[in-house]
């Protein structure tokens, strides 16, 4: 039973509760004592309950009344707006949730707009290198270099539209993981390939370097794991200078496989290691264009393995170090758990 729900005041419920109770404790006296107060002392009793429920309710129900505020802030784009919670009750409870919701949302919110931005931006370049393309081919004097940066920035859109397809799977989570024992060598030698095809288009002369110790197995969706070895190694061709090497390397490490990617460019600031997998992160010395995409990407589809990735320090010994990165996945004998979606404890 709902009685009070045509009320649109809590305050007025609170007083309204008071009273009746009273009004029922007054009317078990009567009925069993026969006894019933002056009236004068009736009606300043009633006042004085109408008056304490005000004062004690205006705080009580304080935080309710700026949630309705904040959430009428958030319908207009306001989410900045916290309600102050000091209570333990479940009002209090209902105010530290609502806080926790509107920094979310507003989280949620400064992502969207970064990344509506950043693809923006990311468009504008060469969505104008195919419009002069275009442009000059109409009107005849188009020359065949220029078909030349025509594909090229017909397959940086492409790649774009791809990482912001496997952002949006990344954000629904509704990719299933396929992961069965897979032969590292022939996956890194698929990734090696297409990279190099890609580094000659740049016309940067990167030079791939593979050593994989022995027959080495790893648990892994194959499709995933190249795409995250595509990106490391399309990341470790544009840092790197021209006419560098990069190396690529994999090897069994107790229970786990190790995948580490090295170039010889001028390497990552202790500092920035944890932020260049943010997206639409780029380090501000990279050489030549990416999204910003790949890094964040690929940490997706390291987690998704159950595994770890990160920019590890440079050796103690050995050549110019440059940028290492380092991801560790389960091995063959590994417990394979059931496929699960991207969103499920990663």
């Amino acid at each position: 039973m709902r009685p009070l729900d045509r009320v649109r005041s809590i305050k007025l419920k609170i007083s309204i509760l008071l009273l009746a109770s009273g009004g029922v404790g007054l009317t078990y006296l009567w009925f069993e004592f026969r006894w019933q107060p002056p009236v004068s002392s009736t009606l300043v009793t009633v006042a004085l309950v109408l008056l304490t429920a005000q004062v004690l309710g205006n705080g009580m129900t304080r935080p309710v009344r700026e949630m309705i505020e904040a959430a009428r802030a958030m319908a207009s784009g306001d989410y900045t707006r916290r309600v102050r919670a000091t209570s333990r009750d479940e009002v209090g409870e209902l105010a530290a949730a609502f806080n926790r919701m509107a920094t979310d949302l507003e989280a949620a919110d400064r992502r969207r707009r970064e990344l509506i931005a950043n693809v923006s931006h990311e468009l504008r370049t060469p969505i104008a290198a195919l419009q002069a393309v275009l442009e000059n081919a109409v009107d005849g004097v188009a020359e065949p270099a220029a078909l030349d940066t025509a594909l090229t920035q017909t397959r940086r859109l492409g790649r774009l539209v791809t990482e912001l397809l496997d952002l949006s799977r990344i954000d629904a989570g509704t990719y299933v993981l396929q992961a069965r024992d897979t032969e590292l060598a022939p996956l890194l030698a698929g990734a090696v390939a297409e990279a190099e095809v890609t580094a000659a288009l740049a016309g940067r002369g990167i030079a791939f370097r593979t050593d994989v110790r022995g027959r080495t197995l790893v648990h892994a969706d194959p499709g995933r794991l190249h795409q995250v070895l595509v990106n490391l190694l399309d990341n470790a061709a544009r840092h790197g200078p021209p006419g560098s090497e990069v190396h690529v390397s994999g090897r069994r490490d107790g229970g786990d496989i190790v995948i580490e990617v090295r170039d010889e460019g001028p390497g990552i600031a202790p500092e920035d290691r944890e932020r260049v997998f943010g997206r639409f992160t780029r380090g501000e010395r990279a050489v030549g264009r990416g999204t910003g995409l790949g890094l964040a990407i690929a940490r997706w589809a390291v987690d998704l393995h159950g595994g770890t990735i990160a920019v590890v320090g440079p050796p103690a010994s050995g050549p110019a170090p440059g940028c290492r990165i380092r991801v560790t996945l389960p091995g063959p004998h590994a417990v394979a758990a059931a496929p699960r979606a991207v969103g499920e404890g990663s």
